[in-house]
């Protein structure tokens, strides 16, 4: 580009050069230096921004992992209480032969019995089943109030156990069913005596 020539006030003829002067013609041989700079500001915010959806991304994956950790827990919990409630049956059973062994006159049967009943009781045990417990106050997250008896004891106390509950782990397999105390017994009022006719 050649420079152009204007005319002064006073008739002189002046170039671009002399008429912008050094700092406007530095300027324009900086501009393909401030576009690169400017495209260099323009990668580092895609930078940026790729690596925030990337944090994103990893962030959205760990918590996929952990619920699938935690859902896996779960799934092997549930499978483990639902074997051992089919087997708290069996160990009903057992204890209901056992008593009636105890009543025979064969030891043998008896003995042989309990060891089986020991054995499926500690296989239970170690995979976390335990009874619930059944002595004090009635507690409907853990009983089964079948009925409700008059009794000395306080009222809502568990007086009977008639089948045992057990929990595995911090979960109620099955309620312990039990009769609890109802009102004491009320003592008949005395007949008043008929009033003068």
């Amino acid at each position: 580009m050649e420079p152009t020539h204007t005319v002064t006030p006073g008739g002189e003829a002046q170039s671009d050069e002399v008429r912008f002067g050094p700092v406007e013609r530095e300027e324009q041989e900086l501009s393909p230096l401030e576009a690169a700079l400017a495209r260099a500001g323009d990668a580092e915010g895609k930078r940026d921004e790729y690596l925030a959806d990337l944090q994103r991304l990893a962030a959205d994956f760990d918590n996929f992992r952990k619920r699938v950790a935690r859902d896996q827990q779960a799934l092997v919990a549930r499978a483990a209480e639902r074997l051992v409630a089919e087997l708290i049956p069996v160990l009903d059973d057992l204890e209901r032969a056992v008593a009636v062994a105890a009543e025979s006159a064969e030891a043998t049967l008896e003995e042989g019995m309990r060891m089986v009943q020991r054995a499926l009781h500690g296989a239970l045990a170690r995979e976390g089943l335990e009874e619930v417990a059944v002595d004090g106050q009635f507690d409907p997250h853990q009983h089964e109030a079948l009925m409700q008896q008059p009794s000395e004891a306080p009222e809502g106390t568990v007086i009977q156990v008639l089948q045992k509950g057990y929990r595995l782990g911090d979960r109620v397999v099955r309620p312990a069913r039990v009769i609890i105390a109802g009102p004491p017994p009320q003592a008949p009022a005395p007949a008043e005596p008929p009033q003068g006719t």
